[in-house]
C-alpha cells in the first residue's frame, strides 16, 4: 500500500525529478525502507546472536497493572510489544489510508463514476480472483481462512518499482494502477472488519456506533477544531479494542470523520493577512528608531496570528494526512515490517512454499498464496479491466495496451504490508504451535510471491516498452 498522491503522476517524470531533492521524497523511498527492515527482521530472528533477544523484546508485556488489597485493574489487557505495534501504531497507519481514500474519493481519481468505475471493478476482481486461488489449494481444510491474505496491493512496493522503470510506464497506467491499490485498500479493510474480527461484544459495540455517530453530527454540525476529533478517536479505539472488532478499524472510522473543509474561508484568509501585514509595517515603523531587531513584540503576535489563520485555512484532513505521511511511511511501517518479518527459518526447506506443512488437515497455505498474488492479482485484475471496458463501463488508459496493462497489473502482486498484516490474523483458531507455524508460511509466501510478482512485472514492462518502441 502507500501514501503517494495521485497527482504526482500527473506532473510528469521532469518535474517530479526536480522536486525531489531529499530521500524522503523519492516515490522509491519508502519502499527501500521496507525492504531493508524485512532485511534486518530475518538477520535479527535467525541470528544465534540475537534470535532469543529479539523475541523476548516483542513479547515484553506492556500492560499497566494497579492493585491493592481489595482489587487489581490491567490495561490494557495482555499488551505486549508486538500488539502495541499491531494494535495501536497500526491503528494510525490504517487512519492515514483512510484520510487518502476519503481523498481520493471527495476530490481525487475515485471522485467520480468515469473515474472510479475501472479501478474500482479492476480492484474487484484483483481481489476475487486471488482468493479463489487461495481457496483451491486449501478447499476443505481448516487453513481455508486465510483467502485474505494474497488479496491486497501494496503501493509502496509497486510505485518504487514504476519510477525505478521511469517511462517505460505510461502515466495513465500509473494513475491507473494507484487509483486501483486504493480501492483495493479499501476492500481490504472490509475484508479485515468482517472477516478477521474476534467474538463481538454487542454493548460496547453499541457504546462506539452512539459516539461515532455523535462525532459524525458533531461534523455536520460544522465543528472543525481537531481536538474534538481526536480525543473521542482514543475512546472509539478503546470501545473496538474490547468489543471484538480489530481496533485498527477505529483508525479507518475517524478518517472519515475528520471534515475537509477548512475552518476559515478564502475571503477571511485575505482580509486577515492584508490586516496584519499592515500592522506589522506600521508596528516596524513605531520602533525603527529604538533599533529593536525584526520582529518585535507586537509583530511576533501579528505573526502567530497570521500562521493561525493560514494553517486553518487548509482543512483538518489535508493537514492531518500531509503530517503523518512522513511518520507512517518512514517510522510505523518499518516498525511494523521489523516485527512481523522476522520468520525463524529453522532450516532451507522451509523456503519451499510448495511443501505440504506437517500438520494434520491443513492445506497448501504458501501455494494458496504465492500463486495468489503471482498469478491471481494479474489475472484478476486485467480481467475484470477487460470486462469492464468491453461492456463500455470503463475506459482503457490514454496510451495503453492490453499487453502493458497486464504487465502493471502483475506489479499489483506485489502484497506486502496488508498481506503480512492479515496474515497475523489468520488461524487464530487452531493451537498456539501451528498458529506460529502457518503464519511463518504465510509470510514467506508472500515475501517470496511479492519479489517474484515484482521481478515479473519489472521483466515485462521492460520487454513491452521495447517492443512498442521498436514498432513506432
Amino acid at each position: 500500500m502507500r501514501l503517494i498522491p495521485l497527482y504526482t503522476w500527473n506532473k510528469g517524470l521532469h518535474s517530479m525529478k526536480l522536486s525531489q531533492t531529499h530521500f524522503m521524497n523519492q516515490p522509491w523511498a519508502s519502499g527501500v525502507t521496507l525492504l531493508m527492515c524485512v532485511i534486518v527482521a530475518m538477520l535479527l530472528a535467525n541470528l544465534p546472536t540475537t534470535s532469543q533477544l529479539y523475541h523476548e523484546i516483542l513479547e515484553t508485556s506492556l500492560t499497566m497493572t494497579i492493585s491493592n488489597d481489595t482489587f487489581t485493574v490491567s490495561f490494557p489487557q495482555d499488551m505486549t510489544v508486538e500488539k502495541f505495534i499491531n494494535d495501536i501504531l497500526m491503528v494510525v497507519f490504517f487512519f492515514t489510508v483512510g484520510l487518502e481514500i476519503k481523498r481520493e474519493v471527495v476530490c481525487g481519481e475515485l471522485s467520480s463514476v468515469k473515474k472510479a468505475l475501472l479501478p474500482v471493478i479492476a480492484a474487484a476482481g484483483g481481489m476475487a480472483v486471488p482468493a479463489l486461488f487461495y481457496t483451491f489449494f486449501n478447499a476443505g481444510t481448516s487453513t481455508v481462512g486465510g483467502w485474505g491474505i494474497p488479496t491486497a496491493t501494496d503501493i509502496a512496493f509497486a510505485v518504487g518499482i514504476m519510477s525505478i522503470l521511469g517511462n517505460k510506464v505510461p502515466i495513465s497506467l500509473k494513475i491507473f494502477l494507484t487509483a486501483l491499490a486504493i480501492a483495493d485498500d479499501l476492500g481490504a479493510i472490509l475484508v479485515v472488519a468482517l472477516f478477521y474480527g474476534g467474538d463481538i461484544n454487542l454493548p460496547l459495540l453499541f457504546i462506539a456506533i452512539v459516539l461515532i455517530g455523535a462525532i459524525l453530527l458533531m461534523n455536520k454540525l460544522g465543528e472543525k477544531r481537531m481536538m474534538y476529533y481526536l480525543i473521542p478517536a482514543i475512546a472509539v479505539w478503546f470501545l473496538f479494542y474490547y468489543s471484538g472488532i480489530h481496533s485498527t478499524m477505529s483508525g479507518v472510522v475517524m478518517a472519515f470523520m475528520i471534515p475537509m473543509d477548512a475552518r476559515f474561508s478564502r475571503s477571511y484568509l485575505n482580509r486577515s493577512n492584508k490586516k496584519y501585514l499592515m500592522r506589522i509595517a506600521r508596528y516596524d515603523y513605531d520602533k525603527f528608531e529604538q533599533g529593536v531587531p525584526f520582529p518585535n513584540g507586537p509583530q511576533r503576535h501579528c505573526l502567530r496570528r497570521m500562521s493561525y489563520i493560514n494553517n486553518n485555512s487548509i482543512g483538518m484532513s489535508y493537514r492531518l494526512e500531509h503530517a503523518l505521511n512522513p511518520w507512517v511511511n518512514f517510522l510505523i511501517m518499518p516498525i511494523f515490517a521489523l516485527a512481523n518479518a522476522g520468520v525463524v527459518i529453522p532450516d532451507i526447506s522451509f523456503f519451499n512454499i510448495f511443501q505440504t506443512l506437517p500438520l494434520e488437515g491443513v492445506g497448501m497455505v504458501g501455494m494458496g498464496i504465492f500463486f495468489g498474488l503471482l498469478l491471481g492479482k494479474p489475472i484478476g485484475i486485467t480481467l475484470a479491466s477487460f470486462i469492464a471496458i468491453k461492456c463500455k463501463v470503463g475506459v482503457m488508459p490514454e496510451g495503453a495496451s492490453w499487453k502493458m496493462l497486464f504487465a502493471v497489473a502483475c506489479l499489483g502482486g506485489i502484497g506486502f504490508t496488508m498481506a503480512i498484516f492479515v496474515d497475523t490474523l489468520s488461524f487464530g483458531e487452531l493451537d498456539v504451535a501451528a498458529t506460529d507455524m502457518l503464519r511463518s508460511s504465510g509470510k514467506i509466501a508472500v515475501l517470496l510471491g511479492s519479489l517474484c510478482a515484482g521481478i515479473l512485472g519489472s521483466l515485462l514492462i521492460s520487454i513491452f516498452h521495447k517492443l512498442e518502441s521498436t514498432k513506432s
